[in-house]
């Protein structure tokens, strides 16, 4: 009798992480700019939950227990490693009659995020903003424990005495620390207006647009300085004219697409499938910000194997 009902307890405690797998992917991808290295992150936090599992008494705790365990594995993955980032905060703006130049690391760009993920209920009445690629590429500007403070406090909702416990430290500790990362925080995400939500008559003319490779088409939906950026490659534009201009020189226009609609970072995204060969092979997820009514930002990941994490195939037969 006992040990079964050690064993439903058990199973009822790991049935509860898992229903804190999906919250924590959100937490980890805030904390490492990374999907990937997020999901990877999760399941090394699940497992070592796994294995202490049967000494969990606390219910109330598991929750605190398993950010815990998630933020030390975190921190851990960001030790001597580089910031993520974006094209812009790398180089200067390209020139639209150039080369995009050759694929930089994973590891060098901040990664898109799908929306829909399950949030921490704690999340609930926090903006889309807080996963933002523009606020993730700032919160690569600030150390390890300073980014895990600031998002379980100002992101999270978290109180100062939880922190504090989560990290060892004291609630003194933990105010100072996010003092310091509100002002990094601020100088690195200076100036960068709210998105708007996009309208859905605009996002279908853009895809219509662009998949008839309208070249005038897509520019009357662009801001006039609408930044567009293409990782893994540095090479990114700002200007409307400037995209222009480099659509018409690349050879972007030669291959037929499809494209679908998706949601990524709180914003309209699209994946794109060029065809080759009477089939359609997953290209690039663009994550689409618009202000002022128009299209103000344009992030295109060049990287296929972001598809499957979006739910989406490799492949669509013509």
């Amino acid at each position: 009798m006992g040990s079964t009902a050690t064993a439903t307890a058990t199973v009822t405690v790991e049935q509860e992480l898992e229903l804190l797998r999906r919250p924590l992917l959100a937490y980890c991808y805030r904390m490492l700019g990374s999907l990937t290295e997020a999901e990877d992150a999760v399941q090394e936090a699940m497992v070592r939950a796994w294995r202490s599992s049967g000494r969990v008494r606390d219910r109330d705790g598991l929750r605190p227990w398993m950010y815990r365990i998630a933020t030390n594995v975190c921190i851990d993955a960001l030790n001597d490693r580089k910031r993520r980032a974006l094209p812009m905060d790398l180089t200067a703006a390209s020139d639209p009659h150039g080369d995009i130049g050759p694929a930089l690391p994973e590891s060098t760009w901040v990664q898109p995020f799908p929306s829909g993920v399950a949030a921490d209920p704690s999340e609930e009445a926090v903006s889309s903003e807080s996963v933002r690629l523009a606020f993730i590429a700032a919160l690569q500007y600030l150390q390890p424990r300073q980014r895990a403070v600031l998002i379980l406090r100002d992101v999270l909702c978290w109180k100062a005495a939880e922190v504090a416990e989560l990290l060892d430290t004291s609630v003194d500790a933990v105010n100072s620390s996010l003092r310091r990362a509100r002002a990094v925080l601020a100088r690195a995400h200076a100036e960068t207006p709210a998105a708007e939500p996009i309208d859905t008559a605009l996002l279908q003319d853009y895809v219509s647009a662009f998949q008839r490779f309208d070249i005038d088409g897509i520019v009357a939906l662009l801001h006039h300085d609408v930044v567009i950026a293409m990782p893994p490659h540095a090479f990114w534009l700002r200007g409307r004219e400037r995209f222009a201009t480099w659509m018409r020189v690349s050879d972007v226009g030669c291959l037929r697409k499809r494209m679908v609609r998706t949601e990524a970072n709180g914003c309209p995204a699209v994946a794109i499938y060029q065809e080759r060969g009477g089939r359609y092979l997953a290209t690039a997820i663009q994550v689409l910000e618009v202000h002022d009514g128009r299209i103000a930002e344009i992030h295109t990941f060049l990287q296929a194997e972001l598809f499957p994490h979006f739910g989406l195939p490799l492949e669509m037969i013509g």
